[in-house]
């Protein structure tokens, strides 16, 4: 990992021997063992994260010299993270270095995974504190895959070819179309986002296109279509994939002539946006002719652009967990509180199939509930043997449960009914509440041709609680 972590201690033996656990995971490992020589080190920079003695000269156990340190590297113009480090478990004197500026406090001796997890933390609040870049606004990650990310839309925004952003459900799609628009010609325009499989097919024309006043019954006064009201800046039409082949001919006619015709209007009005669309449609699927039109692909993916998924980007997990939990900490008023090394290593090895927004979730739930002085993997819905499904829900079943009972009681995660019988984890047909809530997803999705806005009204959720029974279904 990327990261200049510096140990400073009196006891030359136990700074040697945490830089020789450290130097394996961080790429630069500094020690100091006299204080004095500090402010001659931070000349030649600043490090990313101190552990810090609080006591120096022997017999002294006040901390007193460790404190006065900690006021050295607070006034730094980007002050090092720093975790507080002492053989004597004083509570007041770690609530003092707190007060000080440390972000944690450990005693020696340490357990290793402790302090590589407190250390991880510590960087990841470092980077969360310092914020996004204007360049790339909240797309948060330093990992190989996330900078190549990054510098492939600083290349591209500057022009004003159009953009298909691909990427699964919670991935950042909107991001990185926000991304682009700060990032081009067009930023001091409008970004108009559109959820194209939200667009009824009767008002398709009306919404992009505009309407003159008395067209049609309700149309009582002229009203500007989302082409119109962009003009000058970007459009970005999500979900695209999952708009119907007619509605595709009429964009893709918007796009070919640069102009747009209200509904009632007499003449064409030129159109001035740069397009960027996005979908989270697997790219066979999008290049089948019965699914999206082939000539409107070309159209729009002039640059493609991959968004990856969380699991292949693991190494951004700490900073995210550190950016949510802190987000959520001070949005409900809870205490700022560490993830546990047990946590951390769980929640790093765990798919994320609703990759960010699941993460999030996870993360308001784990503030909301925690307890314990710092977060357990159960507190984010991932532990052994929890109830919680991915995205946070959970079944509630009753003994017996009806096999009759409806689709939308069972995407929302509670069944209920009376049967003669009785059981708990079945129902008629040897159908599990898992398979029965599958089949309810894709036979909504079947019926309304993939449209996700359409098949979660179906069932009565949100298109976002949809897409997180997707992503645990694996459909």
């Amino acid at each position: 990992m990327t990261a200049y972590v510096l140990i400073l201690d009196d006891d030359a033996d136990v700074a040697t021997a945490a830089q020789l656990l450290l130097r394996r995971r961080y790429d630069k490992v500094a020690t100091l063992c006299d204080p004095a020589g500090l402010p001659a080190l931070l000349a030649q920079g600043v490090p990313d994260v101190v552990l810090l003695d609080l006591n120096f000269t022997p017999g002294f156990i006040d901390g007193a010299e460790g404190l006065a340190l900690l006021d050295l590297l607070r006034p730094q113009a980007q002050p090092p993270a720093v975790i507080a480090m002492t053989a004597y478990a004083d509570v007041p004197l770690a609530v003092e270095a707190l007060k000080r500026g440390a972000g944690d406090f450990i005693t020696k001796p340490w357990d290793n995974a402790r302090l590589v997890a407190a250390i991880d933390q510590a960087l990841a609040r470092r980077a969360a504190l310092r914020g996004p870049t204007a360049a790339t606004p909240e797309l948060m990650g330093e990992s190989a895959a996330m900078r190549e990310l990054k510098a492939l839309i600083a290349s591209v925004a500057p022009t004003e070819a159009n953009v298909m952003v691909l990427g699964e459900n919670g991935v950042g799609k909107e991001l990185v179309a926000r991304a682009i628009h700060a990032l081009s010609r067009r930023a001091a325009g409008t970004l108009l986002a559109v959820d194209m499989g939200a667009l009824p097919e009767s008002t398709f024309e009306s919404e992009l296109f505009g309407h003159r006043k008395g067209s049609f019954t309700d149309a009582k006064a002229d009203r500007a279509g989302r082409f119109q009201a962009a003009r000058g800046g970007s459009l970005f039409l999500d979900e695209i994939g999952n708009m119907p082949l007619a509605a595709q001919a009429k964009l893709l006619t918007a796009l070919e002539r640069r102009e747009v015709t209200p509904i009632g209007a007499d003449k064409p009005e030129a159109i001035d946006v740069r397009i960027v669309s996005a979908t989270n449609l697997d790219e066979a699927r999008l290049f089948d002719p019965a699914v999206f039109r082939p000539d409107l692909l070309f159209r729009l993916n002039t640059i493609v652009i991959r968004v990856p998924p969380l699991r292949e980007r693991r190494e951004d997990i700490p900073l995210l967990l550190a950016h949510y939990l802190n987000l959520y900490a001070l949005q409900y008023d809870r205490p700022v509180r560490n993830v546990s090394a047990a946590a951390m290593d769980g929640l790093l090895r765990h798919d994320w199939p609703g990759n960010v927004r699941a993460l999030r979730h996870a993360c308001e739930r784990a503030v909301i509930l925690g307890q314990g002085a710092e977060f357990s993997l159960g507190d984010f819905g991932l532990g052994a043997g929890a109830a919680a499904l991915d995205d946070g829900e959970d079944f509630i079943a009753s003994p017996g449960v009806a096999v009759a009972a409806s689709a939308r009681a069972t995407i929302n995660g509670s069944v209920s009914g009376s049967t003669s019988g009785s059981g708990s984890g079945a129902i008629a047909g040897d159908m599990t509440l898992d398979a029965l809530e599958r089949e309810a997803i894709a036979s909504a999705l079947a019926q309304f041709n993939g449209n996700i806005s359409h098949a979660a009204k179906s069932l009565g959720v949100s298109r976002a609680a949809l897409y997180r029974k997707l992503g645990k279904h694996g459909i």
